[in-house]
């Protein structure tokens, strides 16, 4: 399944993680159904990206307008989820960008468990460890592991330099092919 914007909006940080199970109703109540991933939103620094991964839970919510109002508060850069949300009119009315691979009214509380924060996830099939930078846009969503992070920047860079120098020319041959010939 594909991870989209429910709440548009460009999202660069590094990763807090946070995992969630199906579990047993016992296990499942209001405050352990959310625990670790209202951890990780309450001990969150500026700019960083919370990454939620609901197990099995395209049709579960694995936040909504409380704890979006507690990451709004607390200047995260966004949220990812692998899972649903919910009160996404409110959330966009926070402004706080967040992408997930569902929308959906269900809760968590009473099906799922929080089992962990600040580990290694598998989110949409990618591994995310706290640290790595997520990026986030329109075009979707990169992962960038944290010991890799100066290499990354480095060829991106030299890749939007190429391509900058290559517009006036395209504009002026008109021609991509001939372009990519000159450069």
């Amino acid at each position: 399944h594909k991870i989209r914007p429910a709440v548009a909006g460009q999202i660069v940080g590094r990763a807090r993680t946070s995992i969630v199970k199906p579990t047993t109703p016992d296990k499942a109540t209001p405050s352990l159904s959310v625990k670790h991933s209202v951890e990780m939103i309450d001990s969150s620094r500026r700019g960083e990206v919370g990454v939620i991964v609901m197990e099995d839970g395209l049709d579960v919510a694995a936040i909504g307008g409380l704890m979006g109002t507690a990451a709004k508060a607390r200047e995260m850069a966004g949220i990812v989820i692998d899972g649903g949300v919910r009160d996404v009119a409110e959330l966009r009315a926070l402004g706080l960008p967040i992408y997930s691979s569902s929308i959906t009214p269900a809760t968590a509380v009473g099906r799922w468990a929080s089992v962990a924060k600040d580990i290694p996830v598998q989110c949409g099939g990618v591994t995310v460890a706290p640290g790595d930078i997520i990026v986030a846009g329109e075009d979707g969503i990169v992962v960038v592991p944290s010991a890799r992070a100066a290499e990354v920047l480095r060829k991106a860079q030299e890749i939007d330099e190429r391509e900058t120098k290559m517009v006036p020319f395209i504009k002026q041959h008109r021609s991509l092919t001939k372009v990519i010939e000159i450069f």
